[in-house]
């Protein structure tokens, strides 16, 4: 039963999850085809986080932009983190009821989504396409804010971007809360409330274990794998750099005759063969934008002599014969040059013209030495942009995915291990704690529990439906003895009462009614939370239990003014009034001869404090003490209603029965005055059950 109501739980997630990617994706496109100055993008994954939580709404946003990637739109994968974020802080304001209710609050997670969107969407913008003014929305705002406020590109791509997604989420978690508002409630799973926090009040709870080793083995297996990736990455640009440069360098020097060297340099373009290799080099410089320069140089002690020189924009004007000092490259290899050794290793440099990379070949002649060396300048991709985007790819793509896994673990661990252990830890710590009735249940909801995990797990569910069947069994055994006794007691207890009543002619039966009248004050009381940390099941059963024994004093007053049909005489009223006192005593004599503590104190304490104060007003105007308030014991104040009402609605052979409603309102007139308001309050909100109790006693 309760493993069928999780499956149709999953159907439901998997519902939602399918229909708000559905409403991303569409809303996104239609956005896009109707020129509408929104994104629109986040509406389902809003939508999802309010519905069903945290785990709906993180799977909506990361398979959204998943799914958009895959039409030619690769570049939507950096952005899933967005969504991802998004889910979670709409999953997490939603459990405070910020998007659930329609109020000012809903601006302050709308703030957040426009942070999200905006400020992180155009950082990570920043990171992909370095200094650009924005994507297509935004780069209209973005242009007029670098021309007119700022001249940095990203500060105006910012603004923009924080901007125009203030509109976009407004209308999106409007359009969210409308469709979490009329979505169909037979349809809605119950909500994913996911608690992250990491320290609970033991310690750290089994939540926080988990999420703390996922997020340490992903922190770990991200970091190598970026950073070997990325090393992978750069060395691969390079090599293929390298390999281009080496293979280009390699055919211009086959052009390069090496016992024509010297005639190339004293004769220049009278030598045979001086233009057309001239020619070539040109030619070749021109077949691609990334060769900067192909130059050829003899590498002497007093510099570098030229022999060729073709330089893309001829900036410098350097001429064959020119001798040119050593740079800071070619100083480097200096020694290498002049011994006539092969340079064989690329040279990658970051100067003002930017990433460029050296390539060598020597040129020999016919007698094996080296003339000259053929040098090519090819230009490689901005090495700095390339590891910062590189690195905004990974890390946002690293993420999302991040986020979605934790999400996804924390929820599966919840499902199969924290929960199936916390309902089994509730149930245990109810049955130990509560009555029988609730040990009764307890029993039912463990076996309807059915934990089938096929792991540790389910053979401790098993083990603790039979060791719960056992006790409770066990303890409805004693339980049952107990009520004999209890019974035996009550028996006495009214026995003793009834005793008492009998010589009272005119209270009929008052101890009866009175006792069932603070009984349905208690249960009132109960129900509307009144003096909650007092009142409850135990509390109760006590006052209830000890209520006919309020009058016990009577025994002590002589049947001449116990049943004298007239108004007392003040010296009548007096001795009357001692019942209370007399009362207190006969149960504190008993209370001595009883050694059970909980006895004492719970169920005689209260049967004493009703003896002696059931006649105390709040106002302070009763007797014998004079007590007032709260200063007047809460069993007391509950028996002072009871038994004026009955006093009131009971006919004596002094007076008549008085009508329940005239009864009634006495008693809420006298509210602040003899009587607790509270109580009365409770009192009052039970009428039915007064009037129905009343009706069948009188």
């Amino acid at each position: 039963m309760a493993s069928n109501s999780k499956s149709h739980n999953d159907l439901k997630s998997l519902v939602l999850i399918v229909i708000c990617i559905a409403l991303n994706i569409i809303c996104a496109n239609l956005a896009s085809i109707l020129s509408l100055p929104f994104y629109f993008d986040c509406i389902g994954t809003i939508a999802a986080s309010v519905i069903g939580g945290f785990m709906p709404g993180v799977l909506v946003g990361f398979l959204t932009n998943i799914l958009s990637s895959l039409n030619d739109n690769y570049t939507n994968l950096y952005y899933g983190v967005l969504n991802v974020l998004i889910a979670l802080v709409a999953a997490g304001f939603s459990q405070k009821k910020y998007l659930r209710q329609l109020t000012w609050k809903m601006l302050i997670p709308v703030a957040y989504f426009v942070l999200i969107g905006g400020g992180l969407g155009s950082v990570i913008t920043w990171g992909l396409f370095g200094d650009t003014l924005g994507e297509e929305l935004a780069s209209s705002l973005a242009g007029r804010i670098y021309t007119n406020v700022t001249n940095n590109a990203f500060t105006a791509q910012l603004f923009a971007g924080l901007i125009m997604d203030i509109p976009d989420k407004i209308i999106s978690t409007l359009l969210a809360f409308m469709i979490y508002k009329f979505y169909p409630k037979k349809l809605k799973p119950e909500r994913d409330l996911m608690n992250l926090a990491v320290l609970s009040k033991r310690g750290i709870s089994l939540s926080a274990k988990i999420v703390i080793s996922v997020t340490l083995i992903f922190s770990i297996a991200a970091a190598v794998v970026s950073y070997v990736s990325f090393k992978q990455f750069k060395d691969t640009i390079v090599n293929s750099e390298s390999e281009y440069a080496t293979d280009t360098v390699s055919f211009a020097a086959t052009m390069i005759d090496g016992n024509m060297v010297d005639d190339y340099v004293s004769k220049q373009y009278s030598a045979e063969g001086f233009y057309r290799i001239k020619r070539y080099y040109n030619l070749i410089l021109g077949s691609s934008d990334r060769i900067q320069r192909i130059y050829v140089y003899q590498m002497l002690e007093d510099g570098c002599h030229v022999v060729f020189y073709v330089d893309r924009n001829n900036s410098l004007e350097i001429e064959t014969g020119d001798v040119l000092a050593y740079n800071e490259v070619l100083e480097s290899h200096k020694e290498d040059f002049l011994a006539g050794r092969v340079i064989e290793e690329a040279d990658t440099v970051d100067d003002e013209k930017g990433w460029h990379l050296s390539k060598y070949v020597p040129v020999y002649n016919s007698d094996g030495r080296i003339k000259c060396y053929v040098c090519i300048d090819v230009a490689m991709p901005n090495i700095t942009d390339v590891e910062r985007t590189f690195t905004f790819k990974t890390t946002t793509l690293l993420l999302g995915f991040f986020i979605t896994v934790l999400t996804l673990s924390v929820y599966l661990a919840k499902r199969f291990i924290v929960t199936p252990v916390n309902n089994l830890a509730k149930l245990t710590g109810d049955f130990a704690y509560t009555n029988d009735k609730a040990r009764e249940g307890t029993l039912e909801s463990i076996k309807e529990l059915e934990i089938k995990t096929g792991d540790e797990i389910e053979h401790l569910y098993k083990s603790i439906a039979k060791t719960t069947l056992d006790t409770v069994n066990y303890i409805n055994e004693s339980q049952r003895k107990n009520e004999a006794i209890s019974t035996f007691q009550s028996g006495m207890i009214s026995v003793m009462a009834d005793l008492v009543e009998s010589r009272d002619q005119s209270t009929g039966t008052h101890i009866k009614n009175t006792a069932e009248y603070v009984r349905i004050i208690c249960d009132q009381m109960i129900e509307d939370g009144i003096y909650t940390d007092v009142v409850d099941e135990e509390y109760k059963n006590n006052v209830v239990s000890s209520a006919p024994m309020h009058d016990i004093g009577k025994i002590k007053i002589s049947d001449v003014i116990l049943n004298k049909p007239g108004k007392f005489t003040d010296e009548e009223y007096a001795i009357m009034k001692t019942h209370t006192e007399e009362g207190a005593k006969i149960i504190a004599s008993v209370k001595k001869s009883v050694e059970h503590e909980e006895l004492k104190e719970n169920y005689l304490g209260e049967a004493e404090n009703m003896a002696h104060y059931h006649h105390e007003k709040w106002d302070g105007s009763g007797y014998p003490c004079g007590l007032k308030g709260e200063e007047i014991p809460l069993s007391a104040r509950i028996m002072s209603v009871a038994d004026v009402f009955d006093a009131l609605v009971a006919e004596r052979v002094y007076k008549p029965a008085m009508p329940f409603e005239k009864a009634l309102s006495i008693v809420k007139e006298s509210s602040g005055k003899s009587f607790d308001p509270n109580v009365v309050e409770a009192f009052l909100h039970a009428e039915e059950k007064i009037r129905k109790v009343t009706s069948e006693i009188h």
